[in-house]
């Protein structure tokens, strides 16, 4: 078994491997690589895998989060091994490597995330469960109704914006976003580069509402194949309460269904109460959870 930094040539294996153990989580192959060899700016990121016998068998990835204004707070994220490779020492070398790189950044609080079963895992390296994280699933053989919009509301595909509207609205929902930091310090290029000029943003699927110029409500697509995942579906906080954001996610879900998607997937936070209930009418089933978990570096 050998841990060593991740290449771009990695990523069909990484992907093949995400899709064993989050068979719900959507990121296509060349959007990994190209995570893999033009990391995201202003987070110092950077990722790991094990290797056996040539075939990628783990992976992690470490940052530090650029995106709020608390200090010092760094992520690991979804370190997992195949089934087949766990109990040997593999997933402890991961987050070893992961959290040396983090240590001399002056990360000090490390956000990660584990499946209820790796629960024990975490504890035992110094880590406590936070939040919970819902996974749901909605079939598309047979898409939403597209809603008609209210008056004085334009719906169209982001395609059709200047991304800096969609990123004015991005941040305005963003802020009071649950969560174990708050995400209120996010860059316009850190918003450009997971956001607008991913590989896998469906910018046709991906709709957004606006009134009189303002984007008030949006909901993303990320696509692969036939697979899409709600990315981030908001309004700002004056145009709550409207049915907007449901509106937005429902026409996105039908522009998705209508060019081939057959399955997509979203994530909730626990204390989201609006988004899940507006995944609740669009018939999202569970499918999974994780936990958040946090540590203190020493």
């Amino acid at each position: 078994m050998r841990i060593r930094v991740a290449r771009p040539d990695d990523a069909p294996g990484v992907v093949a491997l995400r899709a064993t153990v989050y068979p719900y989580l959507v990121r296509g192959v060349e959007s990994t690589r190209r995570m893999i060899a033009e990391p995201p700016p202003e987070e110092d990121w950077t990722a790991f895998v094990a290797e056996v016998d040539n075939q990628v068998v783990g992976w992690v990835s470490a940052e530090r989060i650029g995106t709020t204004s608390i200090a010092n707070v760094g992520g690991i994220n979804l370190l997992h091994v195949h089934p087949e490779h766990r109990r040997r020492g593999i997933g402890s070398g991961l987050l070893t490597a992961a959290t040396n790189y983090l240590r001399p950044l002056g990360v000090r609080r490390v956000r990660a995330t584990a499946q209820p079963e790796a629960l024990p895992f975490a504890r035992r390296h110094g880590y406590e469960p936070s939040r919970e994280v819902r996974y749901s699933a909605l079939d598309l053989d047979q898409a939403p109704a597209l809603p008609e919009p209210p008056p004085g509301v334009r719906l169209h595909p982001i395609v059709d914006l200047d991304p800096h509207l969609l990123y004015a609205a991005d941040v305005a929902s963003a802020v009071d976003e649950p969560g174990d930091v708050p995400v209120d310090s996010k860059s316009y290029q850190s918003w450009q580069y997971d956001v607008w000029d991913n590989l896998g943003l469906d910018k046709t699927a991906s709709v957004a509402a606006e009134v009189d110029g303002e984007v008030v409500a949006f909901s993303l697509v990320k696509r692969d194949g036939d697979r899409m995942w709600s990315d981030y579906t908001g309004s700002i906080p004056a145009y709550r309460g409207r049915g907007l954001a449901r509106l937005a996610k429902t026409a996105a879900l039908h522009h998705a269904a209508a060019n081939g998607v057959r399955v997509a997937y979203t994530s909730n936070d626990e204390a989201n109460a609006p988004m899940l209930a507006i995944n609740a009418r669009l018939g999202y089933r569970p499918v999974a959870s994780q936990w958040t978990c946090l540590a203190e570096l020493t």
